[in-house]
């Protein structure tokens, strides 16, 4: 049997335990730890969380990856047609890791009301669309249906909506440029609004106009199967870099591809700092959450010192007396990682749950609650890097222990 194991355990449960001087100091250490645990487990599922609704949010109106034609064209409008007989199409075999290849066409606009007018961007999308992600932001009527014929329908923003004072059912006119020439008649279309969206971005709400992509194909000249650019969604973000080099390589020579990354990388440099953001506050509560484990290991020893003298008496190694009190601290850092793993785990449920807690000013953040994500490899990873990281700082502290002589600790009151 572990000797050190087993005297460890008779002072955790003996009623002298409780009544000590250390008792406050030791219930102080395991707040402490669990605080700290708490405040990590919140800081990395509120970041991770935030992160990641962000990249959903410009991933649902950009994909992942977007193939076009290599030309110079730097403006969200497609100027010049793709053809979609192209091997990664509907399908890209060819590369791992692709979720979904759809194709799209853009062109700018103008809508105009009896009292105003705003422009916008026509997104013309067709049955290959993957809607899911707005089915979350619909806030009124339905997603269009272009499965059919030709139709009118669009999805509008909420935000474009109130500045047109249009609602669903409404009908509004629009006017496109013919070929981008200012002094020809412009295209004039007539569509009517079966949704509203509101995704928080504001960025996109306030220009992206959800249409039926044969419109655009048509006032662009172009046949059935000519298209702006590709849209590529991955099942995995973190492989973004290596896919987009690997699509790139996959695809003719004439096509060019561009990641999200690339393209707004002001917003993910932004929300590359949640990263440090996490670390910083982690190592804070580390350090805290030690340095009250230290002062209670130190307090145990003193409060211990005639044991400690007789076990060296008896003849105990200084590495076996150490090994005791570093189990005693192991035990009460425990106890402070299960309340806060508890507590926690807890607020991070309810909040994913039942949206308690929102953002001040949602436009600075893109979304109107605070998103929280946790999965189980970080909570194990977070469990044990604190529990080792906790008794390396207390090694130092205990050296003390080698420093007890038995003839003095013996006499000792």
């Amino acid at each position: 049997m572990n000797l050190e194991l087993f005297i460890a355990k008779r002072l955790v449960t003996g009623k002298e335990h409780k009544i000590s001087i250390s008792a406050p100091i030791i219930k102080i250490a395991i707040a402490a730890i669990a605080i700290g645990v708490v405040m990590m487990l919140i800081a990395i599922a509120t970041g991770v969380g935030l992160k990641n609704k962000i990249r959903e949010k410009v991933a649902a109106f950009n994909g992942h990856i977007q193939i076009s034609n290599f030309d110079n064209n730097n403006s969200e409008v497609s100027l010049s047609p793709v053809s979609i007989n192209q091997d990664f199409y509907p399908e890209f075999k060819n590369v791992e890791g692709v979720r979904h290849v759809q194709a799209v066409a853009t062109k700018g606009g103008i809508i105009r009301t009896a009292d105003t007018f705003e422009g916008m961007l026509a997104k013309g999308v067709g049955t290959d669309y993957d809607w899911s992600t707005f089915k979350e932001y619909l806030v009124e009527g339905i997603l269009p249906d272009y499965s059919g014929k030709l139709n009118d329908e669009v999805l509008i923003s909420s935000l474009m909506a109130n500045r047109l004072q249009l609602k669903v059912g409404d009908s509004f006119f629009s006017f496109f440029l013919k070929d981008g020439d200012p002094s020809q008649m412009p295209n004039n279309r007539r569509f009517k609004i079966v949704g509203i969206y509101d995704s928080g971005f504001e960025e996109f709400d306030e220009t992206y106009v959800f249409v039926d992509i044969r419109h655009i194909q048509r006032m662009n000249k172009w046949e059935e199967n000519q298209v702006g650019n590709f849209e590529v969604f991955l099942d995995d973000f973190d492989q973004l870099e290596e896919k987009s080099n690997e699509i790139y390589g996959k695809t003719i020579s004439v096509l060019d591809t561009q990641n999200i990354k690339s393209k707004y990388y002001r917003i993910f440099e932004w929300i590359g700092l949640f990263d440090f953001n996490i670390a910083l506050i982690i190592g804070i509560m580390i350090i805290v959450g030690g340095i009250n484990m230290i002062t209670a290991l130190l307090v145990l020893i003193l409060e211990r010192t005639q044991m400690i003298g007789i076990l060296k008496a008896l003849g105990s190694a200084n590495w076996s007396i150490r090994k005791i009190f570093l189990y005693n601290a192991a035990y009460l850092i425990a106890i402070g990682l299960f309340w806060g793993n508890l507590i926690g785990l807890g607020i991070i449920f309810l909040q994913n749950r039942y949206r308690m807690f929102k953002f001040p000013n949602p436009e600075e953040y893109y979304i109107e609650y605070i998103p929280v994500h946790m999965d189980v490899p970080t909570i194990l990873f977070l469990n044990i890097g604190v529990m080792l990281l906790c008794l390396l700082m207390l090694l130092i502290p205990s050296y003390i222990i080698t420093k007890i002589t038995p003839v003095k600790a013996i006499q000792f009151e």
